[in-house]
């Protein structure tokens, strides 16, 4: 029963670590605001990262 509860726990953390959505800071956010409020907050990652828009790199 503890693994399973772990593996709740791991998985959305390993799944935000490996994204492609955010990184640096904005990533680090994310876990701790996971690991420090609730696993919720990794709903709320899928839902509304990145939190900023990224510049569009070919001139538009």
């Amino acid at each position: 029963m503890l693994s399973l509860i772990l593996l709740c726990w791991i998985i959305p953390i390993t799944l935000i670590i490996k994204s492609k959505k955010t990184n640096g800071s904005e990533k680090l956010g994310w876990i701790l605001a996971m690991l420090f409020i609730s696993w919720v907050a990794w709903i709320f990652y899928l839902l509304f990262a990145p939190l900023n828009a990224r510049q569009n790199t070919n001139g538009r």
